[in-house]
């Protein structure tokens, strides 16, 4: 008898998931205990076992989809069974969809020889033998869309499984995808620098020579990628500019006005990510490099060798001032992310900002004995991230999380540190911050904060913060408020320790003080739980030695 395998949940939090890999195909022998597929999950990429043997004789979720837990993954039974009324009445409301694909899969020569032109649209998702589609992978768990950083592998390449296909870069990261098939790279859907929606035309691997310009038009049309780019098929004269980007220099022989322009397309300038990079540390506009490599694209050797032309100052010609001048730059995923995190939470949650100045003396002494220790380094941000620890824990409503229904007191403590990146800011997470001694979250901030810089962090790193940390003291900062980084309910902003005069005993010495603003969410957190809070945290900084006790 037939047995309907659904979409399993994986983890608490599981939504749904995506089939990164099938590793059987219908028709195959299933025993119990075999893998059935590699299961993308909100956390992580989980094999998933069957619990049931018999014959795999029908895949409801093709690789690269996405479909809701408890929706049908799988159907498994007897070899030669019929499962017309398990794909008529089982699945998904969009069942239906994935099951005309799969039907028309298995059944495509008959439909080439007897269906009518016009209703060959359809039939045109089955797939020649051995061709894969690679979709648009979802990275992390937040991810909506990425963009190509750089394709590893190129158009007739030998791909085996496991290999490396490209980097994305998701809303958090730069993450490197690899194959989890073997064959020929037939077909790129994304240039270097393009973007598209999770689960749009990535590319298509099969065996060497298969035509697929048709398969890459139908699944263009079919899912409807956020691109508004021309028909898939006329894709390859795209890299057409080429010549132009030749003949281009002899303008400059008439007008000396513009720099060289690199080959462009839909607004993005063709460069390595490695001369991205360099022409970033160094400053160098890229609209005024000429490329030299394939297709006039920036590579290392012109931002090495980029000379800014010489000025028309220089040569004696006049040059007219006030000249506008500006770059595009096209906003990264990381920056759309925080741009619609930070919006949302500001016009969803009433903030509002407790600000108080603490006294440092004790706290700079405290710092200074313990880094005497040998092989021991804390900074003024982790006594911070440990004394807001032990604070919560005293305080659960500051440890808390705002829903439609309820609100959640957290009992453990997860610390969020704010880190500044090239694109942007990333949250790492110091996890049960409470239980770790300073050295222990001076290490974890360290590490984490250099994976953050170096795009290594994994989602996990990113997420289940129960309140966040955000210094810019070392950038001079006296005092400055945040965003609350939800679902937490609050988040401390912490400025630098400033040498100022002060009153002590009833007379003006010179003291140091640090300020720090606590954005609260009114939903959760009322005034006066927010300033016993601070209260609270004063006792730990301004007597570090209680952190110890």
């Amino acid at each position: 008898m037939a047995i309907v395998v659904n979409m399993p949940r994986l983890s608490d939090t599981m939504e749904e998931g995506t089939v990164a890999a099938w590793l059987k195909k219908v028709g195959d022998k299933i025993e119990e205990g075999d893998i059935l597929a590699e299961i993308e999950t909100d956390k992580a990429t989980m094999e998933f076992e069957s619990f049931n043997e018999g014959t795999l004789l029908h895949i409801g979720v093709q690789e690269g989809e996405t479909t809701k837990v408890d929706e049908l993954l799988a159907i498994i039974g007897d070899e030669g069974e019929d499962i017309s009324d398990l794909l008529n009445g089982g699945g998904s409301a969009d069942a239906p969809a994935t099951e005309a694909k799969e039907e028309t899969a298995e059944a495509a020569p008959v439909a080439t020889e007897e269906a009518p032109a016009e209703e060959a649209a359809p039939a045109a998702a089955a797939l020649p033998e051995g061709v894969i589609v690679v979709t648009m992978p979802r990275l992390s768990d937040t991810m909506e869309e990425g963009t190509v950083a750089t394709w590893l592998k190129k158009v007739g390449d030998t791909v085996e499984e496991g290999d490396i296909l490209a980097e994305i870069e998701t809303d958090k990261a730069t993450m490197e995808f690899e194959s989890f098939q073997s064959g020929t790279l037939l077909e790129i859907g994304l240039q270097e620098g393009e973007s598209a929606k999770v689960d749009s035309l990535l590319a298509i691997i099969g065996p060497a020579g298969t035509d697929v310009s048709g398969v890459a038009a139908n699944f263009s049309a079919s899912s409807a990628p956020a691109k508004a780019e021309a028909p898939k098929p006329a894709a390859p004269k795209a890299a057409a500019p080429a010549p132009a980007a030749k003949s281009a220099p002899a303008a400059p022989k008439k007008a000396a006005a513009p720099a060289p322009t690199p080959v462009t397309e839909n607004g993005r300038v063709y460069v390595s990510p490695l001369a991205k990079k360099l022409a970033e540390d160094k400053g160098i506009n890229l609209l005024k490099v000429q490329g030299s490599g394939e297709n006039g694209r920036i590579i290392k050797r012109d931002i090495e060798n980029y000379e800014p032309a010489a000025s028309a100052a220089s040569a004696g010609k006049f040059v007219p001032s006030g000249q506008e001048d500006f770059d595009d730059v096209d906003n990264s995923q990381m920056r759309k992310a925080i741009a619609k995190a930070l919006t949302n939470s500001k016009f969803s949650a009433p903030h509002y900002y407790l600000t108080v100045e603490f006294d440092m003396e004790n706290a700079m002494a405290f710092r200074a004995q313990f880094n005497s220790i040998p092989d021991t380094k804390i900074s003024y941000n982790d006594m911070v991230v440990k004394a807001c620890a032990l604070a919560l824990k005293q305080h659960p409503q500051v440890n808390s999380q705002w829903f439609a229904d309820k609100m959640r007191l957290n009992n453990h403590v997860h610390i969020g540190v704010a880190v500044a990146v090239p694109d942007g800011l990333v949250v790492p997470v110091v996890r049960f911050a409470n239980e770790q001694t300073l050295p222990q979250i001076g290490a974890a901030v360290k590490e984490l904060a250099g994976k953050a810089r170096n795009k290594k962090l994994t989602p996990d790193e990113m997420q289940g913060s129960t309140f966040t940390v955000s210094n810019l003291g070392m950038f001079g900062i006296d005092t400055f408020t945040s965003i609350i980084n939800q679902p937490n309910s609050a988040i401390l902003s912490v400025g630098n320790i400033v040498e100022k005069p002060v009153v002590k005993n009833g007379q003006i010495v010179v003291g140091h003080t640090m300020k720090l603003s606590l954005a609260c969410d009114h939903r959760t957190i009322d005034g006066a739980t927010g300033a016993q809070f601070l209260q609270t945290l004063k006792g730990y900084i301004e007597n570090p030695v209680t952190m110890l006790v």
